[in-house]
């Protein structure tokens, strides 16, 4: 070949290799309305792959995606592009009730429509949502000829992160559900984990790993596969199947939330803007709130849920809880063992309970009337056992018993053990275990908030399917618990350590509110109650009510314990439950956390700083506050000598002026916190009160 021939030669070859690049390779790609996250689509040679960056950095490299599917060709190769399109929406919408009022809702969406090249082709969309705080995606099935009823496999979605960021997980498909500590380990080190999963990058990026929507379908665990590529692991039904569905159908949204520094996932709400608006229409009867209850001396083991000499649920006991919560302002008062089923081992036998059937000695229709006449209202209990089909049977007509008694809130609880703890009857007759994750319980999680809903009132569920943001469409699926809670504080816990709650704000509480049920105040041994195992100062309990989200919260110790200190107990009277804003001021994982919140329809912030089991001290500039006013603060932090190991009780309270320029100092003890109000000053406190000092 000549050397004058040479240009021509690879012009051509250039040319031919365009013209094949559209069957072999075809990249689609879509940024997030600031332009920093940018998410690829690739079909290459049939298969579908995804990678996402920020300024051009690569989080997740590529990536495959699709489903195996049963008795049917798998939707993960074989693909041509049907069509793609690209739009944004930019909105701001209002919460009922939540951590932050108003919620803008800005993304690009990617659609790209994928089709088969089968003799009897199926189609399948791949839709993607970029927002400023990280990335959405999901799969539609659409109505077709060639695919009505599917049942999935294994789902072939994957994770596959760049470097080795480091992650804080727990483990998935284990006997304990979601109830365990967290661990900190490279993603190599990983095996399988729930979501979400939170990770940090080697050079200071946080993620984390969820999902949004979740509906009919098999909630996702992630497994590693190799090196740093996390896999979708759908929890199973007792037949195999993942999921089981019929056409038109659409995933949940898989989702990465993005963030510069930690504090910025907390603050994120890139979940719940994934979820559909409220179906339920006026939902003004769904309202914030906090309750005292029956509940810590059973923990204790001073009182007890069955029914005997030691029995908690009492018509008399239960009169001393309104009476204390009508005092002190709370809005609700919980009683858990009132109704019959709890004698026994009522782990194993959840076909026991009877919801609308109170033990003789706890007269609810005479509390209900006697708590509204306080100004106060009973909050129903539904412990099923993890009998699921016995709740249900029930369901409808313990809904409608609440409601002729003027309970509005119930909370619900699955206890039962073992990986495949609830049972439901088969076509054949036979009891199948199913997981507590699988599509069979996400199913009934929903009816019951639906049920719940007909009937006005709002849920708090214990042992629950994961959060996944259906507040947004549920407004009266208030809050859950999902996570190891105060309970292993108790005396038949293990304890959780002092560094746990420093973890919760980027992990579990990504997912949303937890009900974890702090303010416990008898934290020292003087014999008068059996030992607890709660690893916090006093100031901390009181800053948890601010650093753990929950649009009901719990004042769990006993009423005469918190009569034994009022004063700090005053701090648990005023903190409200429904914010306006929320911010971060201080955030490391493991560490410490400090937030700030504006009280709903109020002029208030208040400030909840706790750390782990070191003393540190931080400097919180109030630039949140307003400008040109004068605030109160009201501090409750801990004292001289306080420290989670030898002086939990040690409290100061005490007052100063401060205003927007004011930089705090929080000095947290070891296992300590710091709970802060901040009130507009009056005119004779801006006279009379003496300006904050360190």
């Amino acid at each position: 070949m000549s050397r004058t021939r040479l240009p021509a030669f690879f012009a051509v070859l250039f040319a031919s290799v365009l013209v094949l690049m559209p069957a072999r390779a075809q990249t689609f790609t879509v940024t997030s309305p600031d332009g920093a996250n940018e998410v690829a689509f690739t079909l290459r040679d049939g298969v579908p792959y995804y990678t996402v960056a920020r300024f051009g950095r690569p989080l997740v490299t590529p990536s495959r995606m699709g489903f195996v599917l049963r008795d049917a060709p798998p939707l993960d190769r074989n693909f041509t592009v049907a069509a793609s399109a690209e739009t944004s929406f930019d909105e701001t919408w209002t919460q009922p009730w939540g951590e932050k009022k108003d919620i803008r809702n800005h993304y690009r969406e990617l659609r790209i429509d994928l089709e088969t090249r089968d003799e009897a082709p199926r189609r399948m969309a791949v839709v993607f949502r970029v927002f400023d705080d990280g990335v959405g995606f999901r799969y539609e099935w659409p109505e077709q000829p060639n695919l009505d009823a599917f049942e999935i496999m294994d789902e072939v979605t994957e994770f596959t992160l760049a470097g080795d960021p480091e992650a804080w997980w727990i483990p998935a498909f284990r006997r304990n559900r979601y109830e365990y500590r967290y661990t900190k380990s490279p993603t190599t080190a990983i095996d399988t984990v729930h979501t979400p999963v939170t990770f940090e990058t080697a050079d200071g990026l946080f993620m984390s790993l969820h999902e949004a929507a979740l509906t009919d379908f098999s909630s996702m665990a992630l497994r590693r596969t190799g090196g740093t590529t996390l896999k979708a692991e759908l929890f199973p039904w007792s037949d195999g199947v993942k999921v089981k569905a019929r056409a038109p159908h659409v995933s949940p949204w898989r989702t990465l939330q993005i963030a510069d520094d930690a504090g910025g996932l907390i603050t994120s709400y890139l979940i719940l803007n994934l979820n559909e608006p409220n179906r339920l229409g006026d939902v003004s009867w769904v309202k914030p709130g906090k309750y005292v209850g029956i509940w810590w001396e059973m923990h204790l083991g001073l009182k007890t849920w069955a029914s005997g000499p030691k029995h908690g649920a009492t018509t008399e006991r239960a009169k001393q809880y309104i009476d204390f919560a009508a005092r002190h302002g709370f809005d609700g008062v919980l009683v858990e063992g009132w109704n019959v089923g709890w004698d026994g081992d009522w782990t194993q036998n959840g076909d026991k309970f009877r919801f609308t059937t109170p033990y003789p000695d706890f007269d609810i229709e005479a509390l209900s009337r006697y708590a509204a006449e306080r100004g106060v209202s009973l909050i129903g209990h539904h412990e099923t056992g993890a009998g699921v089909e016995n709740y249900e049977r029930q369901m409808e007509d313990a809904f409608a018993y609440y409601e002729k008694l003027g309970i509005h809130i119930v909370k619900t609880g699955y206890v039962g053990w073992g990986n495949t703890s609830i049972f439901r009857t088969g076509a054949d007759g036979k009891k199948h275990g199913e997981w507590h994750h699988g599509q069979y319980m996400v199913r009934h999680y929903r009816k019951v908030i639906e049920a719940a809903a007909r009937h006005h009132i709002m849920l708090d569920v214990h042992e629950p399917i994961k959060d996944t943001g259906i507040r947004r469409t549920y407004p009266n699926m208030m809050t859950r618990e999902g996570a190891r809670g105060q309970e292993y504080n108790a005396t038949w816990g293990d304890g959780n350590t002092p560094a746990y709650t420093t973890i919760l704000p980027f992990t579990r509480l990504l997912a949303g509110p937890f009900d974890f049920t702090p303010g416990i105040f008898h934290l020292e041994d003087d014999g008068t109650e059996p030992m607890n195992k709660v690893p916090t100062t006093l100031a901390k309990q009181l800053a948890l009510y601010v650093v753990i989200y929950s649009p009901l919260q719990m004042a769990a110790d006993l009423p005469e314990n918190y009569e034994e200190h009022p004063d700090a107990f005053r701090f648990i009277e005023d903190v409200p439950t429904d914010w306006e804003d929320t911010r971060v001021l201080h955030a490391r994982i493991g560490d410490y956390v400090t937030i700030v919140r504006k009280e709903r329809g109020g002029e208030d912030w208040f400030l909840g700083s706790i750390t782990d089991e070191w003393g540190r001290v931080l400097r919180a500039p109030l630039s949140f506050l307003d400008p040109d006013r004068k605030y109160v603060a009201e501090i409750y932090r801990d004292g001289p000598k306080a420290d989670w190991r030898t002086n939990r009780m040690d409290l100061d309270i005490t007052q100063a002026l401060v205003d927007q320029a004011t930089v705090f100092t929080l000095r947290l003890a070891p296992g300590g916190g710091q709970a802060v109000r901040f009130r507009p000053a009056s005119d004779e406190e801006a006279r009379s009160l003496p300006s904050y000092r360190e």
